[in-house]
């Protein structure tokens, strides 16, 4: 998983509450792999009419909003079912940071897993942080003073510190587990002698 440290870009202000995964990416696009990329299914019936004309309406088809990697929503981002499928949209995308008042807990879990950072910001700061961004277009992310910048706003974000630890690091599950591993080591020795009988036989 790619490092994660500091982020400035282009940025985009989504001005909705409540934004579930089957907004952020359709059920019926589900069926594409992960290998074919799931970037063009994103926010596909909010940027896209009936008839696949872009929505002029829609944030993301601003052209100078083109190539963001930072986005900035409001209230319960990611809420609704757990398919992981929506945090591979966003990142298959080009996005690296969404920006938001609260998400919901397994789309939280899966950005870290696919190295994308869930900032928390409070509502206060979410409104200002939208009005910034729509004005300058950029923002700019510091994981590890855990700031979000655009123009001259600079707010505060949190984030789970174990997770913020993964993303800095780059560290996926199986490399967190195995900063322990002289403890685990330690601990099977100890555990063979004082129960050698729930050793497997080879």
């Amino acid at each position: 998983m790619e490092k994660f440290t500091q982020l400035a870009g282009t940025a985009v202000a989504l001005r909705r509450d409540n934004v579930d995964t089957d907004q952020v990416i359709p059920a019926r696009f589900l069926k594409i792999s992960r290998a074919e990329g799931l970037g063009d299914a994103l926010f596909r019936d909010l940027r896209f009419d009936q008839n696949g004309k872009p929505r002029p309406d829609f944030p993301m088809n601003d052209p100078a909003r083109k190539g963001a990697s930072i986005l900035i929503g409001r209230r319960n981002f990611g809420v609704g079912s757990s398919r992981e499928a929506a945090v591979y949209a966003l990142v298959d995308h080009g996005f690296r940071c969404v920006v938001a008042t609260s998400f919901g807990d397994i789309f939280a879990g899966n950005s870290v897993n696919n190295g994308l950072v869930a900032a928390i910001v409070s509502e206060e700061d979410i409104e200002k942080l939208l009005s910034a961004v729509e004005q300058t277009g950029r923002a700019e992310v510091d994981l590890e003073a855990q700031t979000i910048k655009s123009g001259n706003y600079v707010v505060p974000f949190t984030i789970d510190p174990a997770r913020k630890t993964r993303l800095i690091n780059g560290w996926d599950e199986l490399d967190l587990t195995a900063q322990h591993k002289d403890k685990i080591a330690a601990f099977a020795v100890k555990d063979r002698a004082a129960r050698p009988w729930a050793v497997p036989r080879v």
